[in-house]
């Protein structure tokens, strides 16, 4: 019983293999520089590693936007994100995962009564405009930088057709450990508060967490996705919106795989509370957007020209749609889970508690007393 509720969060890891995880490789692949098998591989490894050893930074956020206390309410929130990235990648758009999860949430949410706490979904929200923006300016400045020191090396056309197909290599490995560091939160995250698995010590040399078998299992369900369905999202990503040379898919993956970075990195907020410096909120962000913002602003720095707006307006339409779509899925789903299949989709007494509490937090005289 407790596989078949978290299919719903591996049917979501495979949905996001073929689709976010695909962008890490989408314009090598596109650019003809890597081929898609070798893309496959190296994704797949490294977003297991990113997932398992630096991936509960991002779930804290997902947890407080709302914190679902039943294991048939997670089964059904995973299973709708899932069901509407799926629906999307079928169309071809490289939709986002975090939005559809997102909108789940709120979904579950809604349907529960539990307050959503909207500091949280501000900052998730506010991430999605400013994310693909940096992503962006990194790609713009990475993409000068880049032409000046191929400028100044003078390389044969040889050399930089091997340079780059290695460059390209290692920065998407890069960019699939800080992947599966981000986003296995929206895989995964809304089964911690309901975690099933009991910790595991082998020994005195370490311990594997109930959190990092969770992420395990979502990884490997990534890595699926990214075997048998991403090829096409590819194609769509690296050459849809702007024509790019295997240099410019460089600079892409390269800025993406930085933004993810620095939205998953739990070392960067702390080194950045402890020297008094304004912290980055560790949100799981959209790969999407992240490599469309980065394509744009090549595309900007080139003169705009050969922006393929039309595509972009089909991408844009399929972010804003996502969350609305998984929201109204999830409400739809969990009024029949838990009233035609009498599933316990969320925990009444806890909501009543957590509200009680609430109530004496907000009543000074009840404190002091």
């Amino acid at each position: 019983m407790i596989l078949f509720f978290l299919s719903g969060g591996l049917f979501l890891g495979w949905s996001l293999g073929a689709n976010d995880a695909a962008n890490i490789f989408g314009t090598a692949v596109g650019t003809k520089m890597v081929k898609f098998r070798t893309a496959a591989i190296v994704a797949s490894i490294f977003i297991v590693l990113g997932a398992v050893i630096s991936g509960a930074g991002a779930s804290h956020t997902l947890g407080k936007l709302g914190a679902i206390n039943a294991i048939g309410g997670a089964f059904v929130v995973a299973l709708s994100a899932a069901f509407t990235v799926f629906w999307m990648t079928r169309l071809h758009l490289p939709v986002s995962t975090s939005q559809a999860v997102v909108g789940a949430i709120v979904g579950w949410n809604f349907f529960s009564h539990t307050k959503t706490d909207y500091n949280s979904l501000l900052k998730i929200i506010s991430t999605w405009v400013f994310s693909p923006i940096l992503a962006a300016l990194f790609a713009a400045l990475l993409y000068v930088i880049l032409k000046k020191l191929f400028q100044m090396w003078k390389l044969s056309i040889f050399r930089l057709d091997v340079y780059t197909r290695i460059a390209l290599v290692l920065v998407g490995a890069f960019g699939a450990y800080a992947l599966g560091a981000n986003n296995i939160a929206n895989v995964m995250g809304v089964f911690v508060p309901v975690s099933p698995f009991p910790e595991i010590s082998i020994g005195n040399l370490f311990t594997i967490s109930s959190v990092q078998q969770l992420f395990f299992l979502g990884a490997i369900a990534i890595s699926i996705g990214v075997f048998t369905y991403s090829h096409k999202v590819m194609k769509t990503v690296g050459s849809g919106v702007v024509k790019l040379t295997p240099q410019s898919a460089l600079v892409v993956v390269l800025a993406e795989s930085l933004v993810l970075f620095l939205f998953a990195s739990t070392s960067l907020r702390d080194f950045l509370i402890s020297h008094n410096l304004p912290s980055i909120p560790l949100v799981p962000v959209s790969s999407s957007q992240l490599v469309i913002g980065a394509v744009i602003g090549i595309g900007i720095i080139q003169g705009g020209r050969n922006i393929q707006f039309k595509t972009l307006g089909k991408i844009a339409s399929g972010w804003v749609t996502t969350p609305l779509i998984a929201a109204l899925i999830t409400f739809i789903a969990l009024f029949f889970m838990k009233n035609t299949f009498n599933v316990e989709v969320y925990k009444e007494n806890h909501n009543l508690a957590r509200n009680n509490v609430e109530i004496i937090q907000s009543t000074p005289k009840l404190q002091e007393y």
